[in-house]
């Protein structure tokens, strides 16, 4: 009863929304078949990944933990960056895994109820956009590195595994996770591209890599101006109330 006293708004409605998208997953499972496919079930895939694209672990546990809302501090997103310097690294660990495992549920339930590549890309960018403008919180969450992640191991896991590579090589180096992250993003598009071009790699899963890999890039443009400027945070830092 203390955690639901601390709850907001947002925060009851994405509780609410949980088993409500957990059930409505297991009937489009239960029922869907790539022999069945029509355009109901297109569109109910993509409304479902969307949303569950727009629960955002890491508003949820600073809200019920703390009672505030994350964006007012640090970065003013809702990521596992931010959970860093407010909560710690056993919460942000947790949302890690959460916020990863949004971009693989998305995908695993667009291969599982409807069966093609397309499905499989559309499903993973709603699953990016829920998470970088999330209905719930009036369309501002995060940036996208870790649904983006999730989604792609599961389409492309090599690819996957050395975006992540050079993400944890540059972070470590530098301390700034942001340049991590941008340049694991970069990575993985020019990766992608080349493994098309050489060995016949997915054309689809490319088109995924590239344009989220743009929207991600473009979620971390104020970093980028940080980072040129030689202003931003590094690991370790706190995160500064806001406002």
């Amino acid at each position: 009863m203390t955690l639901l006293r601390r709850a907001s708004y947002a925060t009851i409605a994405m509780l609410v929304a949980l088993p409500l998208l957990a059930a409505a997953s297991a009937i489009l499972v239960s029922i869907g078949t790539q022999a069945q496919v029509q355009p109901f079930t297109y569109a109910a895939v993509c409304a479902i990944t969307y949303l569950i694209g727009s629960i955002s672990w890491g508003y949820l546990f600073v809200n019920l933990t703390m009672g505030e809302d994350i964006r007012d501090f640090g970065s003013g997103r809702t990521g596992m960056s931010n959970i860093l310097r407010t909560s710690g690294g056993k919460a942000a660990a947790l949302v890690f895994l959460l916020d990863a495992g949004k971009g693989v549920l998305c995908v695993v339930l667009a291969r599982t109820v409807i069966g093609l590549g397309e499905a499989e890309v559309a499903a993973a960018l709603l699953a990016l956009c829920g998470h970088n403008w999330p209905i719930f919180l009036r369309f501002r969450g995060g940036r996208g590195i870790l649904p983006g992640f999730g989604a792609l191991s599961v389409m492309a896991p090599w690819v996957a595994l050395a975006g992540g590579g050079l993400f944890l090589v540059i972070t470590l180096s530098s301390r700034i996770l942001s340049l991590g992250s941008i340049v694991g993003t970069l990575t993985v598009g020019v990766l992608s591209l080349a493994l098309m071009l050489l060995i016949g790699h997915s054309q689809l899963y490319t088109l995924y890599a590239c344009v989220g890999g743009a929207v991600i890039i473009w979620q971390h443009r104020d970093n980028i101006r940080r980072i040129a400027n030689g202003t931003e945070r590094r690991l370790g830092m706190p995160a500064a109330r806001n406002r």
